[in-house]
């Protein structure tokens, strides 16, 4: 699932779950049915404020590197040691959460990096299609929290998009009444698009725009 097949599902409000393809209008967190949003960045149209600029500023005495995706002792270490340090449901590891068992990846899957003295502290891996990345997982040492790594990693991801030519950025969705998603409108909300999957168009995001589709079958606003 690559090129302009995975432009094509992205575009559509699919995303990646291990190795395959999947979309919803509702998940159950927290023992609550929530509708979900999905969304994508136009990267051309990026501008980055006084906090974004702060996060790269503050984080630009770290290495950074993007390399093809290869699954490491170093980055399930990294992770375990994140999973440990959150409140909210996660994957067991990266390998449940991108392959399952699987020996091949049908996806063409990239990972940054984020190295403080050669030591990994963040990491933040994504799919590539030929004109469209999707964000598929962050995460970083607990004892960097102050950093924003999250955050960096996801304008680490843009950068890197942008800087090959790329016009869309999917981080996935926003879940109704859970704002814990919410962060996924920082790197830039007038950018951001917000996916109408009854009538299968992208609009600008806006939170009245999100309270119009919300239970709306009809599509209509």
């Amino acid at each position: 699932m690559r090129g302009r097949d995975l432009d094509l599902y992205l575009s559509e409000g699919y995303f990646r779950m291990q190795q395959d393809l999947f979309t919803c209008r509702y998940v159950f967190f927290e023992d609550k049915l929530c509708q979900v949003y999905w969304l994508r960045l136009v990267l051309p149209n990026v501008i980055y404020g006084k906090s974004q600029l702060r996060i790269l500023k503050i984080n630009g005495g770290f290495e950074v590197s993007v390399t093809p995706f290869r699954l490491t002792q170093e980055l399930e270490t990294l992770y375990a040691d994140y999973k440990g340090g959150i409140d909210f449901d996660a994957p067991e590891s990266v390998e449940s959460c991108l392959l399952n068992g699987s020996v091949f990846n049908v996806f063409d899957t990239y990972v940054v990096e984020v190295r403080d003295g050669g030591k990994l502290i963040a990491a933040g891996i994504f799919d590539n299609g030929l004109e469209s990345i999707a964000g598929i997982m962050n995460f970083y040492d607990p004892a960097y929290r102050k950093q924003s790594l999250g955050k960096f990693l996801m304008l680490q991801k843009i950068e890197y998009a942008r800087r090959v030519g790329k016009t869309y950025y999917y981080p996935g969705y926003l879940a109704k009444d859970y704002p814990k998603f919410n962060y996924k409108l920082f790197a830039c909300e007038p950018a951001t698009e917000v996916f109408d999957d009854y009538n299968g168009i992208w609009y600008p995001f806006s939170w009245e725009r999100v309270q119009g589709l919300s239970g709306d079958e009809s599509g209509m606003f």
